[in-house]
C-alpha cells in the first residue's frame, strides 16, 4: 500500500518512521509547505520507501495532486486543515485520517461529509491521536463487550518524569492548545444529562505504577465524539492528569484573564493581548527540551452483560524512547494514526463513510499492533 503523510512536524515525522518499517507499506510520501523541513526528515529516516514533496495545503489543486497518488492519507497538519483535507481526499477517492481538533467544531465538519465519503467509496476517520483517539478506540472496545454501557471515565496526562517548579509541567504539544483545554468549558454526561462544567474543576487523586499521588481534573475537548456515539449513558467524563497543585496554580492564571483569547488591555497606549504575552513568557519555562516525558492513560468502561455488572479498564504507561529520542506523546500519537491508516489500507477496516474511532477501529487488533511498537495497553476485567 502507498501512504501519504501531510505535515513534516513531529507527528508527521514519527508516523513516517513507523510506515517505512511496515512490510506492507511499499511507498511513503511526506509533504509540507517547507521542502527543507521535509528533506531534513527524509535525510534523518533514510529509507528508499520515503519521497519528499512540497505541498501547499491551502491550494486545493496542489493538495489534490498529492493526495491522489496514494491509497491512504495521514493528515498531521494543524487541525484547521482537517476539513479541506478530508473533502479533497473524498474528491480524489482516497481514504484519509487526521489527528483531530474539536476546537471550532472542526471534527463535526468532517463527520458531516459522511454521505459524500460513502458515495466516493472511501473511509475517513478523524480524531486519531491519544485524547481524542486512543481513548475513543478503547472506549468503543470496552463497550463492545457489554450489552449496555452505563459509564465511561477517561484519564490522560502527558507529564515530565521529573517535575520542576513552578508548574511541574512541560508541554508535549502546543501550549495554545493547553490554554484552550484549561479555559473552555468541559462537556460531560452526568445522571444521563449532557452538561458543561468549568475546566480545572473537581480535582481527584489518582495513582499509576511508579507515579502517584497525582491529580486529575476536568478539561475541555477530551470527550470528543463519545457523547454522540453513546448519548444514552449515565456518565461520561474526561480528566487530565498532572502533578498535585497544578490545577490550582493554573486556575489562578485563568481567573486573572491571562489565557483569554478575545481580550485586550491598553498598555502605554498600545492594545495588548495578555494571552500572547503569557505564552511568550511561559514557553521557555515549560519547554520539555531533552527531558524525559511519560504518557499515562486510563479508560474505565462500565455497564451490564447478561444482566450482571461488568467493568473493563484499559491502562497505558509509555515513556520517551531514549534510542530515537522520540517523546512518549509522539510515540503514542503517531503510532495510533499510523496503525489505523494501515488497517484501512490493508482492508481490515472496510466500511466506507466518516466514522469516529470508537465506531470503526477494532480494539483487539489495535492493541496488538501498538504492542508491536512498544506501546503496551493492558486490559483488566474489574
Amino acid at each position: 500500500m502507498k501512504i501519504g503523510v501531510l505535515g513534516a512536524g513531529l507527528m508527521g515525522k514519527e508516523a513516517a518512521r513507523d510506515l517505512i518499517h511496515s512490510e506492507k507499506v511499499t511507498a511513503v510520501g511526506l509533504a509540507d509547505i517547507d521542502l527543507n523541513r521535509v528533506q531534513q526528515v527524509c535525510d534523518t529516516l533514510q529509507s528508499a520507501k520515503l519521497t519528499p514533496y512540497q505541498v501547499d495545503a491551502s491550494n486545493e489543486a496542489d493538495l489534490k495532486a498529492f493526495i491522489e497518488q496514494f491509497d491512504v492519507i495521514i493528515n498531521a497538519l494543524f487541525y484547521s486543515f482537517n476539513e479541506v483535507v478530508a473533502r479533497t481526499a473524498i474528491q480524489a477517492g482516497v481514504h484519509s485520517v487526521d489527528l483531530g481538533g474539536h476546537i471550532g467544531h472542526i471534527t463535526d465538519k468532517v463527520l458531516a461529509l459522511d454521505d459524500e465519503a460513502k458515495k466516493a467509496g472511501v473511509t475517513i476517520i478523524p480524531d486519531l491521536g491519544v485524547a481524542p483517539g486512543m481513548i475513543n478506540i478503547l472506549s468503543g472496545y470496552g463497550a463492545s463487550k457489554l450489552d449496555e454501557t452505563q459509564s465511561i471515565k477517561l484519564y490522560v496526562g502527558g507529564i515530565p518524569v521529573k517535575p520542576e517548579p513552578p508548574l511541574e509541567y512541560n508541554h508535549v504539544f502546543s501550549m495554545e492548545g493547553v490554554f484552550d483545554h484549561y479555559t473552555d468549558p468541559s462537556l460531560i454526561i452526568r445522571n444521563g444529562t449532557k452538561q458543561e462544567i468549568p475546566s480545572l474543576s473537581e480535582i481527584e487523586t489518582v495513582h499509576f505504577e511508579k507515579f502517584g499521588p497525582l491529580e486529575a481534573f476536568h478539561t475541555s475537548g477530551g470527550t470528543s465524539t463519545l457523547s454522540l456515539s453513546f448519548p444514552n449513558i449515565d456518565t461520561l467524563e474526561y480528566k487530565t492528569i498532572r502533578y498535585p497543585g497544578h490545577a490550582e496554580k493554573f486556575k489562578l492564571l485563568v481567573d486573572l484573564n491571562l489565557t483569554r483569547k478575545e481580550y485586550e488591555v491598553k498598555v502605554n497606549g498600545a492594545q495588548i493581548n495578555p494571552r500572547q504575552v503569557f505564552l511568550k513568557l511561559l514557553d521557555p519555562i515549560v519547554d520539555l527540551k531533552d527531558k524525559d516525558d511519560v504518557v499515562l492513560l486510563r479508560v474505565v468502561v462500565s455497564g451490564t452483560k447478561e444482566g450482571e455488572s461488568h467493568s473493563y479498564q484499559y491502562e497505558m504507561v509509555t515513556y520517551k524512547d531514549r534510542v530515537t529520542n522520540v517523546t512518549a506523546m509522539a510515540r503514542a500519537t503517531a503510532n495510533t494514526i499510523s496503525v489505523v491508516a494501515q488497517l484501512i489500507g490493508n482492508g481490515i477496516i472496510k466500511e466506507n463513510g466518516v466514522y469516529p474511532p470508537e465506531k470503526i477501529v477494532p480494539g483487539d487488533v489495535y492493541i496488538k499492533e501498538m504492542a508491536k511498537r512498544g506501546v503496551t495497553i493492558t486490559e483488566s476485567h474489574l
